[in-house]
């Protein structure tokens, strides 16, 4: 080879090794620039007994955020009851690089520890319907002493005349772990001292398989016939109750919350007198909306319009939506309406003749 034919060559492969490099270097500032791992939402939630965590809130907040940013990627986890594996998938997404993390704490105190190491590496959190401790970003939920206060009127207003200073109400309230049990329960006690007795009360750990076992318990220590109603915190607890009550001879009120469709079904049965319906669509759309803010540095004070102050003494801004006492007379007017489940769904043919005569069709 000549040396103008080297020249050549060379010439031809340096321009190629440049055009290259540039190449190269315009991909990867465009796929750094853009790329999804720079809008990475994390949402994480705490267990999966209840049912509204994986059939609502998930998909809810999953496609809002969609909505709003459709170039946001999602990690998501599930803790599955277990506030220990709750703490280790912050540590996932703190590895996988999320900029805003949404999370429902299984235990609120003792999540602040990976609440403050996400906040160390610049990760916004977002505490969604209960408070977890710790340098959270925002709140949002529901005012949970007001459903508890609900949850109490309605069990006094099913009680009826019955309702007396001397009558026997058993409690079964909620996971101590979770700060919204404290709260439902001072609403409800708010709503029922003074007005009837509690003579049992416990905590049923939101599990049903436990809240039958408490309520089997109570039976055996008040008698089956000086029992005149049960708070249950929530709708899953109430479906282990009303199997207790039922097997025990017994039918009196009983409360729930979460609007259930098994809880919905066992009001129209007789077997709950009432639950509570917290709409899930506007609080997972407010949490979704304060996310996307947070992830573009926008200010939140246009959802979050209030403050709200953590068990551990945190301010910060907050959403609290208000919730709905459902009874047999205002089914089709609150969780029907709101399309939350078809009529198809709740008049199933072991529920058909009681919807027919609740005038659902």
């Amino acid at each position: 080879m000549n040396a103008m034919m080297r020249r050549a060559v060379i010439g031809s492969l340096a321009v190629s090794m440049a055009l290259s490099v540039a190449a190269c270097g315009k991909a990867g500032s465009s796929s750094t620039k853009g790329s999804s791992t720079d809008k990475t939402i994390g949402l994480l939630l705490p267990e999966n007994a209840t049912t509204r965590y994986e059939k609502f809130d998930r998909p809810l907040i999953e496609a809002k955020i969609k909505s709003l940013c459709s170039d946001c990627k999602i990690e998501y986890a599930n803790a599955a009851g277990d506030p220990a594996k709750q703490a280790q998938q912050v540590s996932s997404m703190i590895t996988k690089g999320v900029k805003v993390l949404i999370l429902d704490p299984q235990d609120a105190v003792g999540i602040k520890a990976s609440v403050q190491a996400a906040v160390d590496k610049g990760i916004k959190v977002v505490a969604y319907d209960r408070f977890a401790q710790g340098p959270v970003s925002a709140y949002v939920s529901y005012d949970n002493e007001k459903v508890g206060e609900l949850q109490g009127q309605a069990l006094l207003d099913a009680m009826g005349a019955k309702a007396t200073p001397t009558a026997n109400v058993v409690m079964i309230n909620g996971d101590d772990a979770d700060p919204n049990a404290a709260q439902f329960k001072a609403g409800a006690h708010k709503a029922l001292d003074g007005k009837v007795k509690i003579a049992y009360e416990q905590s049923g750990l939101w599990k049903d398989t436990v809240a039958n076992q408490k309520v089997t318990a109570a039976i055996t220590q008040l008698g089956a016939k000086n029992i005149a109603g049960v708070y249950s915190a929530n709708d899953g607890m109430a479906g282990g109750i009303a199997t207790a009550l039922k097997g025990a001879g017994i039918n009196v009120p009983l409360t729930g919350q979460d609007a259930e469709l098994a809880g919905v079904q066992r009001i129209l049965a007789d077997q709950q007198s009432s639950t509570v319906y917290k709409a899930f669509k506007p609080e997972a759309d407010a949490t979704a909306e304060i996310a996307v803010k947070l992830l573009n540095g926008e200010d939140i004070k246009s959802v979050a319009d209030i403050t709200a102050t953590s068990g551990s003494g945190t301010t910060v801004p907050a959403k609290l939506l208000p919730a709905v006492s459902v009874t047999k007379a205002n089914i089709k007017d609150t969780v029907i309406k709101d399309a939350l489940y078809t009529v198809a769904q709740i008049c199933t043919a072991d529920y058909a003749a009681a919807c027919k005569t609740a005038g659902i069709q």
